[in-house]
């Protein structure tokens, strides 16, 4: 049977992927994934966690290997994406580790087998999790080089039937340019994913909107600055900018 959990009546989401950038780790000192940091980013998924709300996380390598700069180093971009693929395990491991330690159950899923650390991505084996209140962290991408983790976010929310994407970031939302060299752009409170994919916002990648178009799943995009910001975004507050049909 199922455990049963009670979800408070202030969730508007109740199925949630949460996606995690492995910058925002990083912090501005020189290790690669900044404790303090990570403790506050767990803080607030168990927040949410202990308000009944079913939730995933995606999590970047960025703070410790991005395919992309590989590429810049010489590095072939196959095998660039596969470094950073590895990247985000060890990530999902910190985040598992810092979890775990805070009393909220957690799997760690992988699209690369490696059992020894992590179960494989099975779509119904996530479901069953969610249904007994763990957090699942899919790690490893989607297990193919040239997607995204944004893309690999929009796809589990996809197959999972989440009810939002969420992805946190470092900016309060969409602009509709660069709000670090204009001082003038304006933040969206709202767009479509048609006019996102038109303007060719670069906040996720196109793949990533077309997945959560195509399927009808929102995007908040949000800064995850305010120490209840995920808490915020999952109550239905107004915070950062919802992408949606």
């Amino acid at each position: 049977m199922c455990a049963k959990t009670s979800v408070s009546p202030d969730l508007k989401y109740k199925r949630i992927v949460l996606k995690l950038s492995g910058e925002v780790l990083k912090g501005k000192g020189t290790d690669s994934i900044d404790a303090a940091i990570l403790e506050r980013m767990c803080e607030q998924v168990k927040e949410i966690h202990d308000l009944g709300a079913q939730l995933c996380v995606v999590i970047g390598g960025g703070n410790i290997f991005r395919g992309l700069n590989g590429a810049k180093r010489g590095v072939d971009r196959t095998t660039g994406d596969y470094m950073g693929m590895l990247a985000t395990v060890i990530n999902g491991l910190a985040l598992m580790d810092c979890l775990e330690k805070m009393g909220v159950n957690t799997r760690v899923q992988s699209a690369i087998p490696m059992n020894q650390i992590a179960e494989p991505f099975i779509m119904r084996r996530a479901i069953r999790h969610l249904e007994k209140k763990r957090v699942v962290i899919f790690v490893a991408g989607t297990g193919n080089p040239y997607f995204s983790t944004d893309t690999t976010a929009a796809l589990r929310a996809s197959e999972l039937h989440a009810d939002i994407l969420l992805k946190a970031t470092k900016v309060d939302g969409i602009y509709d340019k660069d709000p670090k060299k204009n001082p003038d752009a304006v933040r969206y409170e709202e767009i479509t994913f048609i006019d996102a994919l038109k303007q060719r916002l670069n906040v996720m990648d196109s793949t990533a909107f077309s997945l959560c178009l195509d399927n009808n799943v929102p995007i908040l995009v949000f800064n995850l600055d305010d120490p209840h910001a995920i808490r915020k975004a999952v109550s239905g507050e107004k915070i950062g900018t919802l992408v949606h049909n």
